[in-house]
């Protein structure tokens, strides 16, 4: 009724910024490029796009699906973790919103680390938390500031950027208004009440104050690294 995702609306204009301050022509790889969303915001540069191309849109009919999906623009259609490539081909590449379809996504930022010319900038996006979506492509969630930190450094890469994505009031805010869509999805006979406490929830939202609370959760970091 009155959904919004801000989760999405966030990491979008924060791409765009982070994206459109590379230098041009730069060759960047958009790695789980999916249905191509970023490809617009990458027009100074050189792109090329990869993906797995195996999911259809309707996957197990678990969770969260879009329903159709078309990846028959992507260039390179292989597994993230084996990219035909040479060593460092790339100066800079994007993974947003794939890690947690990978089945081990440190090997992920094993091969990025191949494929980054010295210098080249990873621009990584991944939910800290997130309902099941692209079933049975879900496997993980949870990607915390340890985790880029931890696994980063160990692969010769220096943070340059590392920003929540809202914190956990916003999720709260989110999931709130999701409530009623969700209540009548799976036949809460009391939907009605959940519309009734979404509509309540946006009001104390609107006015609340207060610290902000991404050390409890948010909804992914967004991370800026660049291969020593």
């Amino acid at each position: 009724m009155f959904y919004k995702n801000i989760n999405e609306e966030n990491r979008q204009v924060w791409l765009k910024k982070t994206l459109l301050n590379l230098p041009a022509g730069y060759r960047i790889l958009d790695a789980g490029a999916g249905e191509l969303r970023n490809h617009s915001l990458c027009d100074h540069l050189t792109y090329v796009s990869q993906d797995f191309c195996q999911y259809d849109g309707s996957g197990d009919a678990k969770g969260l699906q879009p329903g159709n999906w078309d990846t028959s623009q992507i260039d390179l259609v292989c597994d993230i973790t084996c990219i035909p490539e040479p060593d460092a081909a790339f100066d800079a590449i994007l993974c947003s919103e794939v890690l947690e379809h990978v089945p081990e996504p440190t090997k992920a930022l094993d091969e990025f680390a191949r494929l980054l010319k010295p210098g080249g900038k990873l621009i990584l996006t991944a939910p800290f938390a997130s309902l099941v979506h692209f079933a049975p492509y879900h496997y993980c969630s949870g990607f915390s500031r340890y985790w880029y930190e931890h696994h980063l450094a160990e692969r010769g890469f220096q943070i340059n950027t590392l920003i929540p994505n809202g914190d956990w009031f916003t999720y709260c805010q989110q999931e709130l208004m999701r409530l009623g869509g969700m209540a009548r999805r799976y036949g809460d006979w009391s939907w009605p009440l959940a519309y009734a406490l979404g509509v309540m929830g946006a009001l104390y939202f609107k006015v609340r104050g207060g610290k902000r609370a991404e050390d409890l959760a948010c909804f992914g970091w967004q991370c800026v690294a660049v291969k020593n």
